[in-house]
């Protein structure tokens, strides 16, 4: 009987293993640094001049670029090489690291975010595709849970090291810092990770329509932060929909002409996929957009003027609620089924929603923790089963394309409803300190609308999680992967029978 040889069963653990090793720690760096951004925005503005209202383009084109460029990201690395895109995604990240660290404007700040956006796609795509193709089995779900959990890891922990970065050393640590652990991970990948690639894939890219995501998203955003100014009803906002609606249908032509679309239009008639994939837009848009609500209300000095650390620890609660959740979701959706869970995570945040909506001036914020756990257990409980229903209803060869698809939703929303909630923060509070009330009290009313708009969205996330009729039928090791990565990026996973 033929033996497998120890030296290279060693030398294959040991390719795993730094294959894991990089891809575990550059998703933790990636949210870590996405999700410490908004802590940093004041001390930011302090130091550039810049308004919050123009630096929320700091948070929101950095979804908007990753909106345009991962899926395209994932297409490259399956024809040039994995391994060959995940350093060029670490070495863009570093760049823009060093660019926002060094730089004196807010202009500078927002222009190495977006170029960071793109970045962070990269690696996250990529990272995922490497450990795919790494290992398999249970292995492999065992490294996809490890990704995941890395990913909360640093979507907790960003918040807490950027406030204790700000205190001691200014904004521009966690750029020095994030940027010097991505470094270190070059000579790691060159070393042990191998690099791969699909031969079966097309050559052909879709450039075009990668441009073409962006250019719907831009004029939303920028009508969006401009109608505090303009008007919601105004020709120039009016104006900047149109030109996202133009750009739209230049997108459906496309699309249906490339040989190989960023995204599968026929995937669109799927129901379930449709529901699912406006769920996880509405999950991500609004957690995101809380975050970043939160971050600047709290360290106002009008209102709770926390600290950057203080306000690190005191949006921690959303993480935490975010990541407990995540052992329970997926034998909650097997119980009560698919849609049931996804429609009951979003009662729980809209309730949260609500709650928040009754914000007053004199709250301290021993009265935010409970909605804000709320928010974020509803959060996880809609998001795991949304993203594994997703891939799970459509054809194992549709699989990628509809990961794809969910994950651009993920940015989409992110980018989207930061820019709506601070455009309603941002008009509620300056009409009312208009009207002539008191600046705390306006910033309350700012932050109550802005939750009333959340809530209203999260009823619409109710009505999606009730589309199609994909129900899992059993609890499988890569559903609980899944729905621990589920917070960052869609973990593919086939229906079960």
């Amino acid at each position: 009987m033929a033996t497998a040889n120890p030296g290279v069963q060693d030398k294959g653990k040991a390719a795993s293993m730094a294959v894991l090793l990089v891809a575990c720690l550059s998703t933790l760096v990636v949210n870590a640094n996405t999700s410490a951004v908004s802590i940093l925005l004041p001390a930011i503005s302090d130091d550039t001049g810049m308004s919050l209202q123009t630096l929320q383009w700091a948070v929101t084109g950095y979804s908007l670029v990753g909106a345009a460029v991962i899926v395209t990201s994932g297409a490259l690395g399956d024809v040039f090489g994995r391994r060959l895109l995940f350093l060029l995604g670490i070495g863009l990240f570093v760049a823009s690291c060093v660019f926002i660290a060094l730089s004196s404007s807010g202009e500078a700040v927002i222009i190495g975010r977006m170029i960071q956006g793109a970045s962070g796609a990269t690696i996250l795509a990529s990272g995922l595709s490497l450990i795919t193709v790494a290992s398999s089995g249970s292995e492999q779900t065992r490294a996809v849970a490890l990704w995941g959990a890395a990913s909360a890891v640093g979507a907790a922990v960003g918040p807490l090291i950027g406030g204790v970065l700000v205190d001691f050393t200014g904004w521009q640590g966690l750029f020095w810092l994030d940027a010097g652990i991505a470094l270190a991970l070059v000579p790691v990948t060159l070393r042990g990770v191998e690099e791969s690639n699909d031969p079966t894939r097309s050559h052909s890219i879709d450039y075009l329509g990668t441009v073409l995501v962006a250019a719907i998203l831009v004029p939303i955003i920028y009508g969006m932060t401009k109608a505090t100014d303009w008007g919601w009803i105004s020709p120039q906002t009016i104006g900047m929909f149109a030109l996202s609606a133009v750009a739209a249908v230049a997108f459906v032509q496309v699309e249906q002409r490339v040989k190989a679309p960023l995204v599968d239009l026929a995937l669109l008639r799927n129901i379930t996929l449709v529901g699912s994939t406006i769920a996880i837009l509405i999950g991500a848009g609004t957690i995101n957009a809380l975050g970043y609500l939160l971050s600047i209300y709290f360290q106002n000095p009008a209102v709770l003027d926390m600290s950057p650390l203080q306000a690190g620890v005191a949006t921690l609660p959303m993480t935490i609620g975010l990541v407990a959740v995540t052992p329970f979701v997926t034998k909650l959706a097997v119980s009560l089924g698919t849609r049931q869970t996804v429609s009951l995570g979003f009662i729980i945040s809209g309730a949260g929603f609500v709650a928040l909506a009754f914000v007053q001036e004199s709250w301290e914020y021993l009265y935010f923790v409970i909605p804000i756990v709320a928010v974020a257990v509803g959060m996880g409980l809609s998001n795991g089963p949304a993203t594994a229903a997703s891939t799970a209803c459509v054809e194992p060869r549709q699989i990628g394309s509809a990961s794809g698809i969910s994950n651009m939703a993920r940015y989409v929303g992110s980018s989207v409803f930061v820019a709506l909630a601070a455009s309603v923060y941002t008009g509620v509070a300056q009409g009312r300190a208009d009207d002539g009330r008191e600046v705390s009290d306006a910033l309350a009313s700012g932050l109550a609308w802005s939750c009333v708009v959340l809530a209203i969205t999260c009823g619409l996330g109710i009505g999606m999680g009730l589309l199609g009729r994909y129900r899992q039928s059993q609890a499988r090791g890569i559903d609980i992967a899944a729905a621990a990565a589920s917070h960052s990026h869609t973990v593919p996973t086939p229906a079960t029978n």
